[in-house]
This record gives structure tokens, sequence and C-alpha cells, in this order.
């Protein structure tokens, strides 16, 4: 699944995060929201979806929890855009 991360908002620290954005898969975008949380047990995302993009994903034929996990792998690995002015120094540990 090719799914093509961008982050408009960015809360938060390196400890923990609250993002927002949205996300494209075969054309179509879809809004998420999601908790980064660092330290302590590793690097770790939660994302979630709207009822709506929930709806929306099933009515094209996709499988939203297989979406939520492409898309948290995409957020844990950095595969993604984040806002202009914003760098990841600011939320991401080395």
């Amino acid at each position: 699944m090719e799914l093509t991360v961008h982050v408009n908002n960015i809360h938060g620290s390196q400890m923990a995060a609250k993002l927002s954005g949205r996300f494209v898969l075969k054309g179509e975008t879809f809004r998420f929201t999601a908790i980064a949380f660092g330290r302590i047990g590793g690097q770790n995302v939660g994302a979630k979806l709207s009822k709506a993009t929930v709806k929306r994903l099933e009515s094209l034929g996709h499988d939203t929890e297989e979406v939520i996990l492409e898309l948290q792998k995409n957020l844990l690995q950095g595969d993604l855009t984040i806002p202009e002015g914003v760098t990841r120094e600011t939320f991401v540990d080395d």
C-alpha cells in the first residue's frame, strides 16, 4: 500500500507530541490525528481516524486497520512531509 503522509501541525516535545495532518491513498486525501511518544519503551505512534474517514475508506474498499498500520509505520519511520519552518529536531530524538 502506497501512502503519502503530510503533517500539518505538531504540538508537544520530543517526549510526546500531538500531530494532525492528511494522507493520500490512491489519489484520495484523508485527515488523521496522532499521538507520538518517545523515550521509555521506545518510539510509538497511535493514529486515529474520524468515523467519517473510516466510512469513506470502507466505501472505497480499503481495510481501515491496514491503512492505520501503514500510516503509523510512515509516521514512525519519518516517511512524511512537515510544515515549512518546523525542523525534525524539534520533535525527533536522534
